[in-house]
């Protein structure tokens, strides 16, 4: 009898915990169609590192400097990281400034100086590029590309779909690795009408989706607005001159200031980037302003408003150079190349998604994120935790499934890396349905499909 095709997974958001999901369903042996769908340039999300094509030396960690892990016992897929010499231990100074100005060595107050430190080797890109590679090929990788709608019937499958209401590919299970497609903020900053996956599983009739769609509705999370200076000469000296390489700003600090935290990232050319964090309260008061690099407002075609980017990048500047007046000259900051990031999400606060709502196995939705309770909640540590427990979830979900049971029809997608094909799926009736996935990693990939009799979880070597 002929074998049906396994599963297909479709990642949405190629952050910290989508990297992780991917990495840790490959290695949980799953060989079956994985496609991972990211708005932004590349992989990363609050790990994500910016860099210039015009300027192969220019790099800002312009998210998360660094991340801790604070859990009993550290994740395997940081052991595997370590080996494999994507990320290293962080060992540069750390501080906090106080509101009078006076710096002490960082303490325990901090969340993300508690614990073991660690950063990416070469930038923080690279935490979510060793999880790739961890993953090995045959992840169709998306990027640039924005899945603006979802649908799907009780039958399924799930359908991704582009701002023009085009399919972009269909999978079995849809995995959401960011919360934009799941809660309303999606409609107070970008402008949509609904709430993508809330409007496309109305049809579904599922109480723990619903259940998960409430849970998720509730939860709120900090921004940030980023002020990117890059310094050269004299002024990256003077940057280098400082005693501590990220510095976090205390409540009355960060009241005083409207900062909370400032990193000074040493270039391998003599440059320096130094990337600072407005307060929660600053960003919310600017959050319309998007900076002119945002890759979200360019795909939904709206210009940035010149004035106003300029008004937030001069008020943070000023802010900057007050707050470091005992360490660097007023000119250290105003003669940078000085850039915006609105960082939308960057801090979900409690309570989470419980990670009981993590999967959801009648509608085949799965969520991962800083934003699941858990170890590690709020930060990179969560995102990694969540990421790998939900694979877990899912190896275990696939394998319980029926034998023969329908798949997803046939979709197409363009691989960013290669490998394998996008979202190829079985036919429940003995129907047929193939889909293709390019990239510049050569080769095209097909995931054929007929009724068969072999599981459809995808698990290498596994037998019924």
């Amino acid at each position: 009898m002929a074998e049906a095709s396994p599963a297909s997974i479709a990642v949405i958001g190629a952050g910290v915990a989508g990297c992780a999901l991917v990495a840790e369903l490959r290695l949980g042996g799953y060989s079956g169609p994985l496609s991972l769908w990211e708005s932004g340039r590349g992989p990363g999300g609050r790990t994500a590192t910016r860099r210039s094509r015009q300027d192969p030396g220019l790099r800002f960690d312009h998210g998360a400097p660094l991340f801790n892990v604070t859990g009993r016992e550290r994740p395997h897929l940081v052991e595997r990281l370590l080996a494999a010499g994507a990320i290293e231990t962080w060992q540069s100074g750390r501080a906090v400034l106080t509101a009078s100005g006076a710096l002490r060595q960082e303490d325990a107050a901090d969340p993300l100086g508690q614990g073991a430190l660690f950063r990416g080797r070469g930038g923080m890109e690279q935490l979510c590029q060793g999880l790739l590679g961890l993953a090995g090929e045959g992840v169709a990788q998306h990027y640039g590309v924005m899945v603006r709608d979802l649908a799907v019937s009780e039958q399924g499958p799930w359908q991704l779909l582009d701002r023009e209401g085009a399919l972009l590919a269909r999978a079995d299970w849809l995995v959401l690795a960011s919360t934009l497609l799941a809660h309303p903020r999606s409609r107070l900053l970008l402008g949509w009408d609904s709430v993508p996956l809330v409007r496309a599983a109305r049809g579904l009739a599922d109480p723990e989706l619903e259940h998960a769609l409430a849970a998720l509705a509730s939860i709120r999370s900090e921004a940030r607005s980023n002020l990117l200076l890059l310094a050269e000469g004299a002024a990256a000296s003077a940057w280098l001159g400082c005693p501590f390489r990220l510095l976090r700003f205390d409540g009355a600090a960060e009241q005083r200031w409207r900062l909370s935290r400032l990193a000074i990232q040493p270039l391998e050319d003599g440059r320096v980037a130094v990337v600072a964090h407005s307060s929660a309260v600053f960003a919310a008061e600017h959050l319309s302003v998007y900076g002119s690099r945002s890759s979200i407002a360019s795909q939904l075609e709206r210009r940035p408003l010149q004035q106003q980017e300029e008004a937030v990048i001069a008020e943070l500047s000023e802010a900057v150079a007050a707050a470091l007046a005992p360490w660097i000259r007023p000119e250290a900051v105003s003669q940078t190349r000085r850039q915006l990031m609105r960082w939308g999400a960057a801090f979900a606060q409690r309570p989470g998604l419980p990670e009981e709502l993590a999967l959801c196995r009648r509608s085949r939705v799965g969520f991962c994120g800083d934003y699941v309770e858990g170890e590690g909640f709020g930060r990179v540590e969560g995102a990694l935790r969540s990421g790998s427990h939900l694979a877990q979830a899912l190896l275990k979900a696939m394998a319980a499934e029926d034998i023969g049971g329908s798949g997803c029809s046939g979709g197409s997608g363009t691989g960013a890396t290669g490998g394998t094909g996008g979202i190829g799926g079985t036919g429940g009736t003995g129907g047929s349905g193939a889909g293709t996935g390019t990239g510049t990693g050569g080769g095209v990939g097909q995931a054929p499909s007929n009724g068969g009799a072999r599981r459809r979880d995808g698990l290498r070597g596994g037998t019924d």
